[in-house]
């Protein structure tokens, strides 16, 4: 049982943590071109609103398909004895500080620049600095999930880590 958890665990936060990562991370760009390039050497591309709503959405359904990552990582660690070591703890805190990020403000950020494209009446003034906010909480984002993975790899003070 131990293996079918964990193997759900690790194929969920590839698939579902990954996705989010990469979609989240091209989303300024193409929310900066749908508002007529901001200045960025590029110009407005008739596809970038197209392609930033898709980003948006593969965000969102990959944030919901997401909760399955720590649902299995906590039945796995339940499973290991684990629950209270301190690598685990210490995820579970960056994994719950990482979704909050996502759901409380990068969801939230990437919708108001998609309004902004669809709204010919707002100028796209400050849409720049609105999508190099977001693209360093997304880095942020990265970052949390990047420190999980090498905490569950690495598990220091665990007796059965590497």
């Amino acid at each position: 049982m131990t293996k079918f958890l964990l193997s759900v665990h690790v194929l969920a936060a590839i698939l579902a943590v990954g996705s989010i990562t990469v979609a989240a991370s091209m989303f300024p760009r193409y929310a900066l071109r749908a508002l007529g390039g901001e200045g960025d050497g590029e110009p407005a591309d008739d596809r970038a609103p197209g392609i930033a709503a898709l980003l948006h959405r593969v965000c969102r359904a990959y944030a919901v398909a997401g909760l399955a990552v720590p649902v299995f990582g906590i039945a796995t660690a339940v499973q290991l004895d684990v629950l209270t070591d301190a690598w685990l703890i210490a995820s579970l805190i960056l994994t719950t500080i990482a979704a909050g990020l996502l759901a409380g403000v990068i969801l939230p950020r990437q919708r108001a620049l998609l309004d902004r494209t669809t709204d010919l009446s707002d100028p796209a003034d400050g849409a720049r600095r609105a999508a190099a906010r977001l693209a360093m909480l997304t880095g942020v984002f990265n970052v949390l999930w990047a420190t999980v993975t090498v905490l569950m790899i690495v598990r220091p003070g665990s007796t059965t880590g590497a």
